[in-house]
């Protein structure tokens, strides 16, 4: 599911419904950036009941979600039913060529900009009670041609896990936290063995390209307006861990036989790894006696740097209870919602104002909130999911490519997106 693992496990299946999402038909009413709002400028208004449309992880998640939405329903009188959606990319889409899609939906902000460019999405950023308090970064996510489209309803980030029974057998204390990467060298060669390696990320952008930002790059501006793939500063987070790969003290998941970096990590054939925040539920529920610490990532040539992984609260341009929806969307990004949905199933809150519940309710996982200050979303542009898909497909065998032609190939792929 995209919130939990970015694209997320995209060596998994779950790339074949974002690139199915890339690809699918016009909107509805056939205009490039509409904003969908009724004629005069204001939202449409009905007694019609709201859909909610939602791809969730789990239970837990449904039925957080479910329960929320009955209370607003309950306060406000307006009708609204939850449905989990079992390919949340196929159904948007297929509501949206239907001319019926959901009130309110599940929006990543790698595929928003495809829906508002073909003018299905209402844009309604700018009209939110709570609009600054969002993470300002979140707000850049889904903001396309100079709107503020839908409110970031949660996000994360990645940071380093560490197995503290490893760790200790290694002789190591929490005074060796790398903070450099070659710390993070030093570290993790001291903790590879003959049955587990010192760490084992996934083998695509969404893991690595931490590392692109730690160097002073990453496949796009902030602002998400240039491609910047092919830099220096790319290169060199690449080449550090193709080098990595060459001494053995990095493995990739399929060098482990594991699916993401939460399975080689609670199988424990990895010391460390690299996820974000969705790592909690699987450690829990799969995992439970593994102990492990989660600390920043090491810093690079650069400084500080981490991705962030979002989705937001999509309101549908076409549906006709427009304001009664943004009044829902205004209540799940409530603190009081938020930290519900945060403990029911282990999301961050997308508004600055809940951040030190957060902490005080999981101080354990302070550094993936902590990683805001300082994260950098993912590519936006239309298009853009199937070139960094391709891009992970290539990166699977980075211990033997030639990086440079790499990314100048994936520069002009990318720079296509968001130029043509």
């Amino acid at each position: 599911m995209q919130r939990r693992i970015p694209r997320l496990l995209t060596g998994l299946a779950a790339a074949a419904g974002v690139l199915a999402l890339t690809a699918c038909g016009s909107g509805f009413n056939g205009s490039s950036g509409s904003s969908g709002a009724a004629s005069g400028g204001g939202l449409t208004s009905s007694k019609s009941p709201l859909t909610v449309l939602i791809g969730s992880s789990g239970d837990a998640e449904t039925n957080a979600v479910k329960s929320a939405v009955a209370d607003w329903s309950k306060t406000s009188g307006t009708p609204a039913t939850v449905q989990a959606a079992s390919n949340l990319a196929q159904q948007l889409s297929q509501g949206f060529a239907a001319h019926k899609p959901a009130d309110v939906f599940y929006l990543g902000s790698d595929t928003f900009a495809t829906y508002a460019k073909q003018g299905d999405l209402l844009a309604y950023g700018d009209q939110l009670k709570n609009k600054s308090d969002f993470y300002p970064s979140l707000v850049t996510n889904f903001t396309y041609q100079g709107k503020f489209y839908c409110a970031p309803k949660d996000f994360s980030t990645l940071q380093l896990e560490i197995n503290t029974d490893m760790w200790k057998a290694a002789g190591l204390t929490s005074a060796d936290y790398p903070t450099t990467w070659a710390q993070l060298e030093a570290d993790a060669k001291k903790l590879t063995t003959g049955g587990h390696a010192g760490l084992v990320t996934s083998p695509q952008y969404e893991r690595l390209g931490a590392l692109m930002v730690q160097a002073g790059g990453n496949l796009t501006n902030p602002a998400g307006t240039k491609a910047t793939v092919d830099s220096s500063a790319n290169k060199q987070a690449l080449t550090f861990v193709q080098n990595a790969l060459k001494a053995g003290w990095w493995k990739f998941t399929g060098d482990v036989g594991a699916g993401w970096g939460g399975e080689a990590f609670g199988k424990q054939k990895a010391a460390m790894t690299i996820e974000g925040n969705w790592i909690a539920g699987a450690m829990t529920s799969t995992y439970p006696s593994v102990k492990y610490a989660v600390v920043p990532l090491p810093a690079g040539p650069a400084g500080k740097g981490t991705l962030q992984f979002t989705n937001c609260w999509g309101i549908a341009a076409a549906s006709k209870n427009q304001a009664a929806a943004l009044k829902l969307v205004e209540q799940l990004t409530t603190q009081q919602d938020q930290m519900a949905f945060a403990k029911a199933f282990g999301v961050m809150p997308s508004i600055q104002s809940a951040a030190p519940a957060w902490k005080q309710e999981f101080p354990q996982f302070a550094a993936f909130l902590d990683g805001a200050s300082y994260a950098q979303g993912v590519p936006k542009s239309v298009g853009s999911a199937a070139v960094v898909s391709d891009l992970d497909s290539k990166l699977a065998g980075l211990k033997t490519l030639d990086i440079s032609t790499l990314l100048a190939t994936e520069q002009k792929n990318l720079a296509a997106t968001i130029t043509g």
